[in-house]
């Protein structure tokens, strides 16, 4: 399984990107999370199974859920995002894509 964190420029997701790995690991999960920019998702989507956007690129879901039709795209809650909750992240995305 794979996930993408998607921002505007992929810095401020990376931190949330590690804590969702830890929260993986203790599950003994596994799963490929990483951070890229928006604007490098093709290059990045192949095999993806979420794609998930950082707050201050919500703006775009509906253009990057047409680009990737076939896979989950929604944006992380702020809150979540705020907090650096990485567990609830997963815990979400995980539900959505059963």
């Amino acid at each position: 399984m794979k996930i993408i964190l998607a921002c505007a420029v992929g810095m401020s997701t990376s931190m949330l990107v590690e804590r969702m790995k830890k929260a993986a690991a203790v599950q003994s999960m596994d799963i490929e999370i990483a951070a890229h920019p928006v604007s490098e998702l093709g290059s990045h989507s192949e095999g993806c199974s979420a794609i998930l956007l950082g707050p201050q690129v919500s703006y775009m879901k509906d253009k990057v859920a047409a680009a990737y039709p076939a896979i989950y795209v929604n944006v992380i809650n702020m809150q979540d995002y705020g907090m650096m909750n990485g567990e609830k992240v997963l815990k979400d995305v995980l539900q959505a894509i059963k």
